[in-house]
This record gives structure tokens, sequence and C-alpha cells, in this order.
């Protein structure tokens, strides 16, 4: 997802752009595309372009209770600062901010946001993804996915410490 923001750089400070985000990008690095849709204001600043804004994408998780896959959707609230390489008017290279893991645009004036959506979303994937959040999760004895129903084990006692004989695998 890239935008050319050359006539942006050339624009006083506080220059403004909208800019619609729509594309996919592979979140996780396992190949699986997950699509982004959003809207992005672009502000010219004294030494930088501010990305704002909302975008809304969705990643494929495994439950953490019943090991099931399902969709999860993300809500992204993205603000970062995107440093110019070169400069617009004579083209010479500009010294680095200062920051190694900044993100910058490159000397064409492209600025590539998919790193920073990329970014923004693994932050937003949930420690514990659950496919609802009344997942039943699996039977501890016999593994069968109790949001299919119940299994035919024997009920188990709560605060027991006591393990049965199918627990054990004898």
């Amino acid at each position: 997802m890239q935008v050319n923001v050359a006539q942006l750089l050339k624009g006083t400070i506080g220059s403004v752009r909208d800019y619609d985000v729509d594309g996919v990008i592979d979140i996780t690095g396992d190949g699986k595309s997950s699509p982004f849709r959003g809207k992005l204001t672009l502000t010219r600043t004294d030494r930088s372009l501010l990305v704002k804004g909302v975008v809304d994408s969705e990643v494929e998780l495994t439950c953490g209770r019943c090991l099931n896959r399902f969709h999860c959707p993300l809500t992204l609230n993205i603000e970062e600062e995107f440093f110019p390489t070169t400069d617009i008017v004579s083209g010479a290279s500009l010294p680095p901010s200062g920051d190694p893991d900044h993100f910058t645009i490159d000397e064409r004036h492209v600025l590539d946001l998919t790193e920073a959506l990329r970014q923004c979303a693994l932050l937003a994937v949930p420690m514990k993804p659950l496919c609802r959040e009344d997942c039943a999760g699996l039977c501890p004895i016999c593994g069968h996915n109790l949001n299919l129903g119940p299994c035919s084990c024997p009920p188990r006692e709560t605060g027991s410490a006591d393990i049965t004989d199918k627990e054990k695998g004898t």
C-alpha cells in the first residue's frame, strides 16, 4: 500500500491529504493475506508526514480454548510519523532522524504503509484469542469440543485433586 506524497511534501506545514486504504497485507507471515480498509489523514509537519486514522482488518486465528480457526475482526487506530530520505526540492539525501526504527519515505517520495499497518495489526491481535466469549473449550479428559455439545465423560468434581484412571491414560 504505497502513496506518492511528493505534492504533499512540497506543500506548506499543516497541509493535509486524506487517503483511502483498501488492500491486503500478510500480517503474521504465514502467507495468508488479511484485508485492510479505512481512511488515513496525512499531515505535513516541519520535518515529516504524520499519518493518522482508523483502519479495519481481520485475521484468522486459533481459539485458545477449543483450538478451532476463526476470523477475528481488528480495528486499528494508527498514528505514525514517516520521515523523508531525500529533499523534495534539491534531491539531496537527508540525514537520518536519529531513530533507527522510524518509518521512511523513499527517494522517489513514496510512502509505504504496509509495515506500519502490519505492526499495528500485530499489536491489536488478542493475546488469548477466543472464537466467542462463551467458548466452552475442550473436554480435558477426551478432548471433545464442548461447543458441539456435551461429551460422554462423567462429570468432574470441581476443586478435587483426584485424577481419574481415564485422565491418567490407564
